[in-house]
């Protein structure tokens, strides 16, 4: 299985402040070493290799994950806690799952 998350850098040069934030919770959760490639999506290049993901998979936010088990076609996710329980099978408590649900709406576009 291969997984690349997939973050964004803002037209300013900033980072994706929700990219900033599940970056930290896979570091925080013992995940990051699951992840086998860090692509950007860089709003300032339409062809940096995220901004290419993007379009291919038709993700209109970011952060996302794509994951491919070499089983027909990959699957994205786009909440963290939802790729977490279902790719990585980690404990995740229901409150931040919520919040995770929630903030969905808070993702930036891409």
């Amino acid at each position: 299985m291969k997984i690349t998350f997939v973050k964004k850098i803002k037209v300013d040069g900033s980072p994706c402040r929700k990219c900033a934030e599940v970056q930290s919770r896979l570091e925080k959760d013992g995940h990051i070493d699951k992840i086998d490639r860090t692509v950007i999506a860089d709003e300032r290049d339409n062809n940096s290799e995220g901004m290419q993901l993007a379009a291919q998979y038709e993700v209109e936010r970011a952060p996302f994950f794509i994951v491919d088990d070499g089983d027909g076609e990959p699957q994205v996710f786009t909440v963290y806690f939802k790729f977490v329980n279902e790719i990585l099978s980690g404990k995740t408590n229901e409150e931040d799952a919520a919040k995770d649900i929630l903030d969905s709406n808070d993702l930036d576009f891409i």
